[in-house]
């Protein structure tokens, strides 16, 4: 029997910062894709998707980080230009300032909420995610079909 064609497998934090009220950490990729992303990355063999979570964003910033919560997971085709990934993302926590490693350019805190952010592949809506979750305790809605960018439009892919 053949082996099946499937997605990979990411893990992506929203690290929340004890010493910055409301601020979350973001990297700017030094790789193609560019952007702002969350941390995170690809799961290795004989690794769980949460040491992947713990391992990408102690790497990409410097932190020891403890994960809280599983927002959701997301995997719709064209999510990431590179190819079909599937990403668990969680929301983590922080003390500390981040600096930038591996696979990170810089490392910056920001408001999660703030305008104008030059994000990769479909952080944007994890974002909005995130701040659904503030407000309401509610984790990522199933998605069927096609997915929407926050301001409501189609996403691009």
């Amino acid at each position: 029997m053949s082996r099946p064609v499937t997605p990979l497998i990411a893990a992506d934090c929203v690290i929340r910062l004890r010493d910055h009220d409301d601020c979350i950490v973001l990297i700017e990729r030094a790789n193609p894709p560019y952007g702002l992303a969350l941390p995170g990355g690809f799961v290795e063999i004989d690794e769980t998707v949460e040491a992947t979570a713990l391992r990408e964003a102690g790497e990409e910033t410097g932190l020891q980080v403890t994960l809280t919560t599983l927002l959701g997971l997301y995997s719709a085709p064209g999510r990431d230009p590179r190819g079909a990934t599937a990403s668990a993302v969680y929301i983590a926590e922080a003390g500390g300032n981040p600096r930038a490693g591996d696979d990170a350019a810089a490392a910056f805190v920001v408001d999660p909420r703030q305008q104008g952010l030059r994000l990769a592949f479909d952080h944007g809506l994890i974002l909005a995610d995130y701040l659904r979750w503030l407000e309401t305790g509610l984790t990522a809605p199933l998605r069927r079909g096609p997915v929407l960018s926050p301001d409501g439009g189609d996403a691009p892919c």
